[in-house]
């Protein structure tokens, strides 16, 4: 089987990616950097990580007070969509040999939209296909991580408040899932929880708490808020 047409065109449909991706690992080398980390240790994390925003959350962590538990917690609160892209990519890994532990690896929100979606044609293997899109997703990550850890390196300049990417990078994220959604009912209850909890247990001891209430209110008002979904849909 000749691999360079499913190559060309998983690298045609990632190439948007390349953009976002080297820019983020730059910012988030750079981000390390500022905590006191060696550029490599970035590097390394962005290869054998490759989580996309916990990778900065866990530069965050490892600088914190040991709490095992709360970066478990955190750490499921932040990837539990995966969840969700496994269970729907069941069938679509089923017959791609052990190509598919590297998927179930590499999967991310960009790569798990564009091996969903994408039409694939008929003469491209479907698996190799997804299989490359991880690969370049992955190598433009970590690409970016390089480039960063160059500019961290040999330009010299003065990164304090360079920690405020990472709230950025949250607030787009929660932007663009606003303006994406149909109904704002749980964006709204995840802001007045968050508020609540800021309130009650102060800006250093309140992510727990409003990470676990958020799950409990959803799990509760499953049914209702589902319902709120269909209805504006």
């Amino acid at each position: 089987m000749t691999h360079s047409p499913i190559m060309k065109t998983a690298f045609i449909h990632t190439t948007p990616i390349l953009a976002g991706f080297s820019f983020l690992g730059i910012a988030y080398v750079i981000y390390m950097h500022s905590l006191g980390f060696a550029p490599i240790f970035a590097i390394v994390m962005s290869a054998a990580i490759f989580a996309g925003s916990m990778e900065f959350v866990a530069g965050s962590l490892l600088v914190a007070s040991f709490s095992p538990l709360s970066a478990l917690i955190l750490t499921l609160m932040i990837n539990a969509r995966h969840l969700f892209y496994g269970i729907s990519m069941l069938e679509e890994f089923k017959n791609v040999g052990k190509k598919k532990y590297y998927l179930i690896f590499g999967m991310c929100d960009e790569t798990f939209v564009i091996n969903k979606t994408a039409q694939v044609p008929s003469h491209i293997d479907k698996g190799w296909f997804m299989f490359y899109v991880t690969l370049f997703n992955h190598c433009y990550w970590v690409f970016g991580a390089t480039i960063g850890s160059i500019a961290a390196d040999y330009i010299h300049f003065n990164t304090h408040g360079l920690d405020f990417v990472m709230t950025a990078l949250f607030v787009v994220i929660f932007l663009d899932n606003w303006l994406k959604e149909s109904s704002h009912l749980t964006s709204i209850i995840g802001i007045g929880v968050s508020l609540a909890c800021l309130i009650i247990f102060g800006p250093k001891a309140f992510i727990l708490p409003a990470m676990i209430a958020m799950l409990v209110i959803f799990i509760l008002m499953r049914k209702p808020i589902e319902r709120k979904v269909g209805t504006t849909s």
